[in-house]
């Protein structure tokens, strides 16, 4: 991992890849739900429907957000430096459309399977997520873009 002349790492050095994360939790809350099975509200076809719904939302948002990256010529995966700052298109609404969408896709799945392990760990991915990944990538774009991020973090919400 290359370093810049502050001595600082040139990537955000997040705990773990994103989507290792949201799998490792998916797998997880299969494993427990197999173990242990918790009750789930609701009739299976609305939670087919809602689960679906929010699956196709999520995708929706990542895509977005990965072609944003991908035009502005900027690498997706946390563990390579990042060249611009992206702040047009979806970014422009959310600056982390790519994980919101994860979430919205782990949410989904865990609807549509009816299984209320996944919806009890998404509290501890979210946390993990936010400071394991999120405040990292955050730190790392305020050294590495100054007060161009910082404007743009006024402007634009972290989620929603």
């Amino acid at each position: 991992m290359a370093m810049d002349p502050a001595g600082q790492s040139d990537t955000a050095g997040v705990i773990a890849r994103p989507p290792l994360l949201f799998l490792a939790a998916l797998l997880i809350g299969f494993v427990l739900d197999r173990l242990l099975r918790l009750p789930f509200p609701g009739p299976g076809l609305v939670s087919w429907i809602i689960g679906g719904s929010l699956i196709l939302v999520g995708f929706a948002l990542f895509a977005a957000g990965i072609r944003n990256f991908t035009r502005a010529a900027t690498p997706v995966p946390t563990n390579e430096p990042t060249r611009v700052l992206v702040t047009t298109g979806i970014h422009g609404w959310t600056r982390n459309p790519i994980y919101l969408g994860m979430f919205l896709i782990y949410g989904g799945i865990g609807i549509a399977a009816q299984n209320m392990w996944i919806l009890v760990l998404a509290l501890p991915l979210a946390i993990l997520i936010r400071y394991g990944v999120v405040a990292r990538e955050e730190a790392y774009l305020e050294r590495r873009f100054g007060d161009a991020y910082r404007g743009y973090r006024q402007t634009v919400r972290r989620w929603l």
